[in-house]
């Protein structure tokens, strides 16, 4: 099965790092024009140029705009489509993982988590959602994590605004399916990703990358994390034509680790 994105445009944000850069790579490879948003310019930079000597003639928007706020949303929606054209693919990826004890997260944190995670797809949605429908074809993907299904203590406000999102994706899902807009949510298990580089780099012992990925991968029944290409891969099947009846769903990327289907 041949998957292809020929003339299709994709916002991606939390694009210069991890499974946005994954996703984006894929869609290239695939034959899409991507938007790279993301709020480090060098970052944004040396993603883009890494897409391009890998991929000649690819057209690559580098963005930087902070999508926890309402103007970081517009200007990244706007700029995407002057450079590249309308937006044909939504992927919401920004975020980092907040947790904690319940009574440490003050409304702060909380505030700034629901921008980042469910405010930013709310609103990014909202700016490509017209053009999607004027053209009878829309993919929007929001990227969650396995803890919306099965919040764990400890879990808030993550937990809490990626549950927020799978929700946002069902109601969004139900209103598109007129309109050949689908609407699905992905939901990370332990994948290989900027965040787990971070993880491994702060962990006092000092042990290798290589172990210390074997040590994490250890609860999970597949035996080991995954790869950000094997989260990229999901992706772009669900933006293609091959995935025109799904819709509404909330697949996880956990190698089994999960307790909730």
């Amino acid at each position: 099965m041949q998957i292809r994105l020929d003339g299709r445009v994709a916002l991606i944000t939390g694009g210069s790092k991890g499974l946005g850069l994954a996703i984006a790579t894929h869609f290239v490879e695939s034959g899409a024009s991507v938007a790279l948003v993301a709020r480090g310019e060098d970052a944004l930079a040396k993603a883009k140029a890494g897409i391009q000597a890998k991929f000649q003639g690819a057209r690559v928007a580098a963005i930087a705009a902070d999508v926890g706020t309402a103007e970081g949303c517009a200007r990244a929606a706007a700029t995407a489509a002057a450079e590249l054209g309308p937006i044909d693919i939504l992927v919401n990826n920004a975020g980092t993982s907040q947790r904690g004890a319940f009574m440490s997260v003050d409304d702060a944190l909380w505030q700034a988590d629901l921008d980042l995670k469910l405010f930013a797809a709310i609103r990014l949605t909202r700016a490509v959602w017209p053009s999607m429908q004027e053209r009878r074809w829309g993919r929007i993907i929001n990227v969650l994590n396995t803890g919306a299904k099965a919040p764990a203590a400890q879990g808030a406000p993550t937990a809490v605004s990626r549950a927020a999102g799978m929700a946002l994706t069902k109601v969004l899902a139900g209103e598109g399916a007129p309109h050949n807009i689908l609407v699905n949510g992905m939901l990370v298990g332990i994948i290989e990703s900027d965040q787990w580089v971070r993880r491994h780099a702060a962990d006092p012992r000092g042990i290798s990358w290589e172990d210390w990925k074997a040590e994490q991968g250890r609860g999970v029944p597949l035996g080991r994390i995954g790869k950000a290409e094997e989260f990229a891969a999901l992706a772009t099947f669900l933006a293609s034509e091959n995935a025109g009846y799904i819709t509404g769903t909330a697949i996880n990327v956990d190698g089994g680790r999960s307790p909730v289907v």
